[in-house]
């Protein structure tokens, strides 16, 4: 076997690339940053409730998610952790940043659903969670915020097997309730292992450990504690779903850890446990082919595009997940959607607004290039012809439509740059109106978030104010065929005859009885929900 084969295989297997997921407030950036903490990425903890104070979590980076203490925006962060090298996707919690989420978990091998320990299952951990289902990832739950008082274990275990319909193991089981949290028994290695220090959160815990029948331990923990372990112990070893590595790779099983991310109490433990379970970087589906690891050909694909991660640079970086073979500063690679060759000269590591050049990367590493407007979402990046395309990254039909112009036409120029950048991260939709001369854009958008961070952005990365208008329409729908003449079609009065930013048509809808008057009166007519990207 090469030399390079053998560094290849080395490599894959130390890497692991995750995505942490959850409602929003469970505490998700707060374990992000105490993992770059354990991992000696950063030497202190900032807290993202402290909102006015001069330190932010790392993962936030954009200056409207340090005054709002949210992500609005996916992360990404790599760092070496013992002999792992490990890929951090943060993704937003927010509903209105859905889409961000569900495009970034396309780059992940593995999820981290994190649970609020008071509120249990929420709404948009259901939906995250479905759709790492969909991707048959492995999911691995850290219920957290055991610092406070929380439902009892039991109910949140059979909560999650009820409402996200998984089977559950709990790997670690807390000591203490009620908000005061000792510490966890392991239930592999059996034994108590109990926390201390931390300095609130922001430096790594001590721990001491032994078994369940030292009494050291029985005289730290006192009564009732100690019974109620001893107890829950015996419940869960004659009651509970035994652990199976295969059905956690299958996502039929969730192993379950439980801590306290703001305290650091159960984040190491947890962390060392699930780097030895989660996967390294699995094979990919292309066009024609499934792309290995192991593959010598080099195939990536684009799935988050962030402009201005430095404004004083105003520059664009392109994120790319690595799926096969070794990736090499300065390489030349050929793109799904053009025939010419593309020098990456300028690929770097990121931790949030920090950056490193890039000399070699591997399968699962996400990597950043710069970006001078020649890459798009979903594009796969191939050092050899022809180029298989990715067709796995989900584009979502907007619900929320405005319609945008600057409230200074002599900003013209900014105006239409940042429209154009932005919506090209993915996070908007542009519409142009057909029947409107005027420079005025229609904006469409999962979430109505997404229209306070444009307009923050626009005015601080810029410096265009703008001018919002909000519109009732609901529904946005691409004609399937090209060969209509728009202007004869038979439309309510309110339906809007738009392009997009490909010069595709499109109509936007108030409501499902404006779209099936448009079917009923126009025969020929088909309707689709996602565009077809023909151009």
């Amino acid at each position: 076997m090469s030399s390079i084969k053998t560094e290849l295989e080395q490599q894959i297997k130390r890497r692991r690339t995750f995505a942490i997921i959850s409602h929003p407030d469970a505490g998700k950036t707060t374990l992000t940053e105490k993992l770059l903490l354990y991992g000696g990425a950063i030497n202190l903890a900032g807290s993202v409730k402290s909102r006015k104070a001069s330190r932010h979590a790392v993962s936030d980076w954009m200056d409207i998610e340090k005054q709002r203490g949210i992500s609005v925006t996916s992360s990404v962060m790599q760092f070496e952790y013992k002999h792992f090298c490990i890929n951090i996707l943060d993704t937003p919690g927010h509903q209105d940043f859905s889409e961000d989420t569900y495009r970034t978990l396309v780059a992940a091998d593995s999820a981290v659903m994190l649970i609020d320990g008071a509120k249990g299952v929420e709404p948009q951990t259901i939906k995250l969670f479905h759709v790492c289902r969909m991707r048959q990832i492995p999911i691995f739950t850290f219920i957290n915020k055991l610092d406070r008082a929380i439902k009892n274990p039991f109910d949140l275990m059979q909560e999650i097997e009820d409402v996200l319909g998984i089977r559950s193991c709990p790997l670690n089981w807390p000591v203490g309730t009620d908000g005061d949290f000792k510490g966890v028994y392991n239930r592999r290695l059996k034994q108590i292992e109990l926390f201390s220090g931390g300095n609130h959160g922001q430096t790594v815990v001590e721990s001491s450990k032994g078994a369940v029948d030292d009494p050291v331990f029985r005289d730290l923990l006192g009564e009732p504690y100690y019974s109620r372990l001893v107890e829950e112990i015996e419940l869960l070893d004659e009651a509970g779903d035994n652990f199976d590595l295969n059905e956690v790779s299958a996502g039929n099983l969730t192993p379950i850890f439980f801590g306290s991310a703001m305290t650091n109490f159960g984040v190491e433990p947890f962390f060392e446990d699930f780097l030895n379970m989660a996967p390294p970087p699995a094979e990919r589906t292309f066009t024609d082919v499934t792309a290995t690891p192991y593959c010598d050909n080099f195939l990536g694909f684009i799935f988050k595009i962030q402009a201005n991660m430095n404004p004083n640079h105003r520059d664009r970086i392109a994120f790319m997940r690595i799926c096969s073979g070794k990736f090499k500063r300065g390489m030349e690679v050929y793109t799904s959607h053009s025939d010419k060759p593309v020098r990456l000269s300028q690929p770097q590591h990121l931790m949030a607004q920090d950056r490193e050049i890039v000399q070699e990367a591997w399968p699962g590493d996400i990597v950043g290039l710069f970006d001078p407007g020649i890459f798009h979402i979903g594009d796969t990046l191939s050092s050899a012809k022809p180029v298989p395309r990715f067709g796995g990254i989900p584009m979502f039909p907007a619900e929320h439509f405005v319609r945008v112009s600057a409230k200074d036409t002599m900003k013209r120029k900014q105006f239409l740059k940042g429209i154009r950048q932005l919506s090209e991260e993915g996070a908007v939709q542009v519409f142009k109106q057909l029947d409107i001369g005027i420079e005025e854009f229609i904006v469409g958008a999962v979430g109505v978030l997404q229209f306070e961070v444009l307009e923050y952005r626009l005015r601080n990365e810029y410096n265009v104010e703008l001018r919002l208008v909000k519109l009732p329409h609901k529904f946005a729908r691409w004609l399937a065929a090209d060969n209509i003449d728009v202007y004869s079609l038979n439309l309510t009065s309110s339906t809007i005859l738009a392009e997009d930013k490909s010069g595709n048509i499109v109509l936007l809808f108030e409501n499902q009885w404006s779209i099936d008057w448009a079917k009923d009166k126009n025969k020929d007519i088909q309707l689709s929900e996602l565009s077809l990207n023909r151009n």
